[in-house]
């Protein structure tokens, strides 16, 4: 699959795919146990490379959970992403069907679609009858990382009303996305009794907005119990310790509009996170917190800084943030903006937004677009954060460019397809020159003058030239 290099660009090369050792057999259950014994594993390894990074180090970051290496052991075909602190940003892609739009080749060829772009996770988000076979083709080809929210399979999984799920069914469909490979599951156990309450207290615009955790405080509010992911949390770690399965805590309580970011329900669930986080840790389960959301951007940095002290430097998923709630058909720029933000003061994985949000199931064009957007947010972060190689990709682009190289610039270029249907829709009779300068290229016009070179200006139809970097000058 498309690796990234030290360097920033994508590169064909072949990695180690997931050969942990047997259960039975492994000194260790999970990477975070392994990284705490001091034992390099395929996927740590795996991740140094890919990172350019010294392996110790990165396995001192995964010990002490500002790192994490999901990597489900069933998933057999995974090439392992590293995410957190002193990492690349990645980004995630969802996709999946629904009741309106139930077409899983579709899916699957926005999987493909956005892997080829570079997108390191997927997350199947399907809510729609037995989703259990798209999941298990996903797996099979994927060496992107797979993650799932369980409780959204539940229901069709089930065959119940959501009244009629006890605690132990839900248990019961953790263990099945475990068993089937997934690498990373989002669990929304941060909503509990305390955390509805100040949700009661603090009053919203837009209520809750998260899927699951509209599910959850309606199973809680019409059986009366607690949230079961809160209550047995012990038995969901057991489970995803079994199979290294990194526990992403969904944040149930997230605000869905500008008005309600940083709201009392927001940060009492994520005082519950921090304390699961801990939790999590003790039993050698890797850990992601999700995050915000809609948020206006004089408020990212803070909420950054926020998370990151109450979840003890885990590493955050943020869904955007969105910087305004007014350009629906936009929004997978509205969440880029907020998105480079956010990793730039200390997100570390970022999920595409694409210009379907808030409308409808995205197509293919809006995954494709959505992931570029996501791209360019993470890469305008690690620049901003000094990632090693992040910058030096910019700087080949700038030589490209000084050189009017068209296909390096095509080749350096995020999408370089597009870079070059844009060029050559519209040609420059000016030699190398693009159609937006033509004959008054400044770049080719500079280099001439700096290199000592007579330049003859004059005529009717323009002033200056450009040319090729070989060739004759042609004066107009």
């Amino acid at each position: 699959r498309p690796c990234r290099n030290a360097a920033g660009h994508f590169i064909q090369k072949e990695y180690a795919v997931n050969n942990t050792p047997n259960a039975a057999s492994a000194p260790y259950k999970t990477q975070m146990e392994a990284a705490r014994k001091g034992i390099l594993t395929a996927e740590l390894e795996c991740v140094a490379k890919k990172e350019s990074l010294d392996a110790q180090k990165l396995m001192g970051w995964v010990a002490a959970g500002t790192a994490v290496v999901p990597a489900n052991r069933n998933h057999a075909a995974l090439s392992a992403e590293g995410i957190g602190a002193g990492l690349r940003t990645k980004i995630n892609v969802n996709l999946g069907v629904s009741g309106d739009c139930n077409d899983y080749g579709l899916e699957m060829k926005k999987a493909d679609a956005a892997i080829e772009c570079g997108a390191e996770s997927l997350m199947d988000l399907s809510n729609y009858g037995k989703t259990n076979r798209f999941r298990r083709a996903l797996l099979a080809k994927s060496t992107a990382m797979i993650g799932t929210v369980p409780i959204y399979d539940a229901i069709g999984y089930l065959g119940k009303d959501l009244a009629e799920i006890t605690a132990q069914d839900f248990l019961r469909v953790v263990r099945a996305h475990a068993e089937e490979g997934v690498d990373f599951m989002t669990i929304h156990a941060g909503i509990n009794r305390r955390a509805v309450e100040a949700f009661r207290r603090a009053g919203r615009r837009m209520n809750i907005v998260s899927r699951g955790g509209s599910l959850l405080f309606a199973w809680m509010e019409t059986t009366g119990g607690e949230n079961p992911f809160f209550e047995r949390y012990d038995e969901v770690l057991e489970i995803l310790r079994e199979y290294d399965v990194t526990i992403s805590l969904g944040d149930a309580l997230r605000p869905g509009c500008l008005d309600d970011s940083t709201d009392a329900g927001q940060v009492a669930e994520l005082v519950e996170l921090g304390h699961l986080t801990k939790r999590a840790w003790e039993r050698d389960v890797q850990v992601m917190v999700e995050g915000p959301g809609h948020m206006a951007l004089n408020e990212i940095a803070a909420n950054m800084t926020l998370q990151k002290r109450l979840c003890h430097n885990a590493p955050f998923y943020v869904l955007g943030p969105l910087v305004t709630d007014v350009a629906p058909g936009y929004d997978h720029i509205t969440a880029a903006i907020g998105g480079a933000l956010a990793a730039a003061h200390g997100a570390d994985f970022l999920c595409c937004v694409t210009p379907a949000e808030h409308l409808r199931l995205p197509d293919l064009q809006d995954v494709r677009e959505g992931v570029i957007a996501g791209k360019i947010a993470a890469h305008a972060a690690d620049i901003a954060k000094g990632i090693p190689g992040a910058r030096e990709w910019d700087s080949r682009m700038a030589d490209a460019r000084r050189a009017l190289d068209w296909e390096a610039m095509f080749r350096l270029a995020m999408d370089g397809g597009k870079a070059r249907a844009y060029f050559e829709s519209a040609p420059s009779a000016a030699g190398h020159a693009c159609s937006m300068c033509g004959n008054m290229c400044a770049v080719q016009t500079t280099s001439r003058i700096l290199a000592g070179e007579k330049v003859a200006l004059g005529g009717s139809r323009a002033t200056g030239f450009c040319v090729p970097r070989t060739g004759n000058v042609r004066v107009f």
